[in-house]
């Protein structure tokens, strides 16, 4: 049986990366010969929950209750992972590749001495099994095998599309109360704040992004790379030195320290590529990048590349779009 962690919005909803992870659990089970799926989610669910979890294949809903689940705890969630995962005998244990879901899984990989691979992005064979994941901030690839029981992995957000099954599960919710240890909530959430507001939702989930580095040469250099961007109905995402620079608003960001998107399709527009800003951006299916540098980092990875000056480019292909939809 596979066990996949499940987050839940405060609004009582399986969390995007969530279900993108049940999706992926779908897909080994297929490769496995359709070992059964169950979920893990901490707190009462709803019908509604347990409903779209069933959707999406799941066999049963394990529900953590009791005070140790009342607030965020990597070492509490994990105890009550692992009874869950002990009474079920899964030989699988995944989850989504969030600071929670890496956090809890790690904690199930010390507990179990079974290694943890972060941020998968597809299996290979099953015996041994084999994992390809994300390192470097995703500028790297790297195959792991887990051979040991449980196998242990996150997956990687927008590894793959959430989608229902073809059979959906029968949705069954238990509600387990497992026993946790005082030595397990010792670090724990013990107060929130409410966060700033998040600017970079569009930017995170657009199938087109326009993108912007220091090629625009100043803050007053961005007029066409905005207009082509309205043009494709499409956020724009700069690179860190324009954010550094005071160009750009940060929520703009691509990378390691800003935002990582996976769109169709990227067009980034005089920006290097350097390390940071290409684990941002690297899951994008189809990059066209638009460079003076025939030898940037980003012009040799592209998909495809137009070498020259943006401000030259840039409104050549604004015109020809307009030129189209006028015809």
């Amino acid at each position: 049986m596979i066990l996949v962690l499940v987050e839940v919005s405060p609004a009582g909803e399986a969390i995007e990366t969530s279900r993108e992870a049940v999706t992926f659990a779908r897909d080994l089970s297929a490769a496995g010969g359709g070992v059964p799926i169950d979920a893990v989610v901490v707190g009462s669910p709803d019908d509604a929950l347990v409903k779209t979890l069933a959707t999406h294949g799941v066999r049963r809903v394990h529900a953590l209750t009791g005070p140790a689940y009342d607030a965020f705890s990597g070492a509490a969630w994990a105890a009550g992972l692992m009874a869950v995962r002990e009474k079920a005998g899964a030989v699988v244990v995944m989850a989504a590749g969030t600071p929670r879901g890496n956090e809890v899984l790690a904690h199930v990989g010390a507990r179990t001495g079974a290694p943890m691979a972060a941020n998968v992005i597809s299996f290979g064979g099953l015996s041994p099994f084999t994992v390809t994941r994300q390192v470097v901030g995703g500028a790297a690839l790297e195959e792991m095998q887990l051979g040991m029981r449980p196998a242990i992995f996150s997956v990687a957000g927008h590894a793959v599309e959430a989608s229902a099954a073809d059979v959906p599960g029968d949705g069954e919710l238990v509600v387990e109360t497992p026993e946790v240890a005082d030595a397990d909530l010792v670090a724990r959430v013990v107060s929130t704040e409410e966060p700033a507001p998040d600017l970079s939702g569009a930017l995170k989930s657009a199938r087109v992004v326009v993108g912007a580095g220091r090629g625009a040469g100043s803050a007053d250099g961005f007029g066409e790379l905005l207009e082509l961007a309205e043009l494709l109905d499409a956020p724009l995402g700069v690179s860190r030195v324009v954010t550094s620079l005071g160009w750009r608003p940060h929520h703009e960001q691509v990378g390691q320290t800003g935002s990582r998107i996976s769109p169709d399709l990227y067009i980034p527009c005089g920006i290097s590529g350097a390390i940071q800003h290409w684990a941002g951006c690297s899951s994008a299916k189809a990059i066209l990048a638009i460079n003076s540098d025939p030898d940037a980092p980003m012009v040799t990875k592209a998909t495809h590349a137009v070498i020259g000056d943006l401000h030259e480019i840039v409104p050549a292909i604004n015109e020809e779009i307009r030129r189209r939809r006028a015809g």
